[in-house]
């Protein structure tokens, strides 16, 4: 297919795979523009999410890992309270880091997801507080609020409870695959004053955590707990969230029941299963999926992150490669990102198991193997990281072709 005037791709979601993705396009020459269901980029801290080696070599090519590392949490310490136990765990975090990956960072979710906006919204038509209805066959798109509009190219990077996904490819429950695990995220005050610390309190088929933020005035709890059956709960439905919260983890610890006393109070809160999403195909006609919304490993578990990352710079790369032909392109992102995608999957559903523990020998272990891995010199740390986990692995081994951007010249400015 040659391109006859500029192409035109519609992305749904401006959380991290969206923006990077956005930004990646219009250096290819793409006319971008972006949908958003929030009114606004949200700008409320979220949660800590992982960037490993490719992700951080993709925020490198954008120019922006610089911001990236200035807005690292910089938690670097790690107290283990194992239930019922008396002496605390502690650990060197950043040795543990170090030895899973030679290049991470940790940094909250929605700063990230504003140093990637930031970095082409000059270049891109973001449209917030709307939402796509339907998408036809030849790419006419319609919306809540906005009248409709012919693209190229669709693609949902709208996260795990995709609406893109939902409109093209069918009901959540067809792809989904519980894990056994629950997640929940609460900002409160850092009464504790951690700075560059997590204290973690972990028992038989619960964790939960705190944790500060260098430049945060607040802090976050975590809480994984384990579930034998699905919850029955709305996935919009916040109090019974919260009371699904309250019932797993009452009693844990006093230091945890003080957490759960901010569900009261705190307006802004996170909960959800700890979902793997598994489809064969990410692609159909004009439309594609990126990230969570097309290959959720698992919520906190599987690095969604820094695989939503890469698969956006991939995502946008093979469209270029193919002239604009998605027959040929989309095929070939789904190639190139089918072994990361699976290698997720089992680094996930591995990664639950350490950070969730099933036994009292499992808890054991996890606090145990965190202070020797910190407590040994860096290369035998390593080592020893990578013969027992699968993450440190995958992450490492993962790799993706480059994608020359375009010349400057080349590139569409309006749309």
């Amino acid at each position: 297919m040659t391109r006859r005037g500029p192409v035109r791709i519609l992305v749904s979601g401006a959380g991290v795979a969206g923006p990077v993705l956005a930004y990646w396009l219009t250096r290819h020459g793409f006319c971008v523009t972006v949908v958003e269901r929030a009114p606004a980029p949200r700008n409320t801290g979220g949660h800590a999410v992982d960037l490993f080696r490719p992700a951080v070599n993709v925020s490198e090519k954008m120019g922006v890992l610089p911001l990236v590392e200035e807005r690292a949490t910089g938690t670097n310490r790690m107290t283990v309270h194992r239930e019922g136990v008396r002496r605390p765990v502690r650990a060197d975090l950043s040795k543990i880091f170090g030895a899973a990956s030679d290049r991470h960072v940790e940094i909250m979710r929605d700063d990230l997801s504003e140093i990637y906006y930031d970095a082409a919204r000059d270049d891109v038509e973001y449209v917030f507080g709307d939402s796509i209805t339907a998408i036809s066959p030849d790419g006419e798109v319609r919306f809540e609020k906005a009248a409709p509009r012919r693209f190229d190219l669709v693609v949902g990077a709208d996260g795990l409870h995709s609406n893109v996904r939902r409109l093209v490819f069918g009901d959540e429950s067809r792809f989904s695959a519980f894990t056994g695990a629950y997640l929940g995220v609460l900002p409160l005050p850092n009464v504790a004053a951690l700075d560059g610390e997590l204290l973690i309190h972990v028992g038989v088929g619960r964790t939960a955590g705190m944790y500060g933020a260098r430049h945060l005035g607040d802090a976050r709890a975590l809480f994984l707990f384990r579930s034998a059956r699905e919850l029955d709960y709305h996935h919009h439905d916040v109090p019974r969230h919260k009371e699904l919260l309250r019932s797993a983890f009452e009693g844990m610890h006093p230091d945890v029941d003080r957490w759960l006393d901010e569900l009261g109070r705190t307006p802004a809160f996170y909960f959800d299963s700890i979902t793997q999403l598994r489809m064969d195909t990410w692609s159909r006609g004009r439309v594609a999926l990126v990230g969570d919304a097309g290959y959720c490993p698992g919520p906190a578990v599987g690095g969604s992150t820094s695989l939503a990352v890469v698969g956006a710079y991939v995502l946008a790369g093979e469209p270029a490669r193919a002239d604009g032909d998605h027959e040929r392109a989309f095929p070939a992102y789904e190639r190139a990102m089918a072994e990361h995608v699976r290698g997720s999957r089992a680094a996930a559903l591995s990664a639950a198991k350490t950070l969730i523990p099933t036994s009292r020998l499992g808890v054991r272990g996890l606090a145990q193997g965190a202070r020797l891995i910190s407590a040994l010199p860096t290369g035998p740390s390593r080592a020893l990281l990578r013969l027992t986990t699968k993450s440190a692995r995958l992450y490492n081994s993962m790799t993706v072709d480059d994608y020359p951007p375009a010349p400057t010249t080349s590139r569409c400015r309006t749309c």
